[in-house]
């Protein structure tokens, strides 16, 4: 039989860029991307998407910034996927002024953020940016999202590093409130503060 020759298109590039990208390869993912660039394929969202989350689990913020940079150039419209991972890479990379410049840049692209998109910026505030977690945390209401457990998770952990211990025991009652209430009940600084309150209680009684 005659040899049949098949060319990749940016479908099957696209799906090698993601397996690389669960695999943990953002150095083969990249190599690909750059194979398409140099090639007759066009990539789209979906092959930015998958380099850009490819780099996001290699924490290589650097590398996703530019390629969610570039997008713009070859007439490519970044979605919310690219920018959430964007941000969680910068996350990754402890770059939180680049997170939240990139969060703030979503709308001017014309892209709405989500409770993904929040969730990952909050996180990216885990280094000493416990204001700007919560200032978050509050603005999800305004843009109709409700903050869920891994959003109040983020902006307790980052607290807690902090010493914002009173934020944290906060942020706590806001879970029960918002009936996040089987992490809340785990939570060791909720669990030590009702022990103290229980001892309190047996003193008073003696």
């Amino acid at each position: 039989m005659p040899e049949v020759k098949v060319q990749p298109n940016v479908i099957s590039y696209s799906a090698a860029i993601s397996a690389c990208e669960k695999g943990g390869q953002w150095q083969e993912a990249l190599k690909l991307f750059d194979a398409i660039q140099k090639g007759s394929v066009q990539p789209n969202v979906i092959s930015y998407n998958a380099a850009i989350s490819a780099c996001e689990k290699g924490g290589r913020w650097q590398e996703a910034l530019k390629l969610l940079e570039v997008m713009p150039k070859a007439k490519v419209q970044a979605d919310v996927i690219s920018f959430s991972a964007a941000i969680s890479a910068c996350e990754k990379g402890r770059r939180w002024q680049e997170a939240l410049k990139m969060f703030e840049a979503m709308p001017s692209s014309k892209v709405q953020p989500t409770v993904i998109s929040y969730c990952a910026a909050i996180s990216a505030c885990q280094g000493g940016q416990w204001q700007e977690a919560l200032k978050l945390i509050e603005d999800m209401p305004q843009a109709n999202f409700l903050p869920n457990v891994i959003s109040y998770s983020a902006a307790i952990g980052t607290c807690e590093k902090d010493g914002q211990r009173q934020e944290t025991l906060k942020l706590l009652e806001a879970m029960g409130a918002a009936n996040c209430h089987e992490l809340r009940c785990r939570h060791p600084y909720l669990l030590e503060v009702e022990a103290v309150a229980g001892s309190m209680e047996r003193i008073e009684v003696v």
